[in-house]
C-alpha cells in the first residue's frame, strides 16, 4: 500500500536551520508531483511549498526566500530546507503526494517543527 513518511522535524532556535524529508513508497506509475503544507495549532492547514512535473514551483509568501523545495524523482522523495527559521514557522508539516495516475492524493502524518529560544 502507499506510504508517506516526513522526517527531520525537530527544535530549532531562531535563525536556525532544519532540513525535512518525504519518502513516497508503495505508488505506481509515477509522481505527478509532491508538496509541504503546514498546520499551526489553532490554524488551519496551508501550502508552504509545491512542486509539479512540468508546472512551476510554488511558495507561501511568507516563505519565499527561506525555504527551498526539491525533488528526488528517482526515490519517490522530497525534501524541504529551511532557513532562517522563526517562531512563526511553528507547526506539524505534511508532505502531500499526487500521483501521476488518476490524480490522488496523498498526506503523510506530519512531522512537528519547534522554532524556540
Amino acid at each position: 500500500q502507499v506510504q508517506i513518511v516526513e522526517s527531520g522535524g525537530g527544535l530549532v532556535q531562531p535563525g536556525g536551520s532544519l532540513r525535512l524529508s518525504c519518502a513516497a513508497s508503495g505508488i505506481m506509475h509515477g509522481i505527478y508531483g509532491m508538496g509541504w503544507f503546514r498546520q499551526a495549532p489553532g490554524k488551519e492547514r496551508e501550502l508552504v511549498a509545491t512542486k509539479f512535473s512540468g508546472g512551476p514551483t510554488t511558495y507561501s509568501d511568507s516563505v519565499k526566500g527561506r525555504f527551498t523545495i526539491s525533488l528526488d524523482n528517482a526515490k519517490n522523495m522530497a525534501f524541504l530546507q529551511m532557513n532562517t527559521l522563526n517562531p512563526e514557522d511553528t507547526a506539524v508539516y505534511y508532505c502531500k503526494v499526487v500521483t501521476m495516475w488518476g490524480k490522488k492524493v496523498y498526506w503523510g502524518q506530519g512531522t512537528q517543527v519547534t522554532v524556540s529560544s
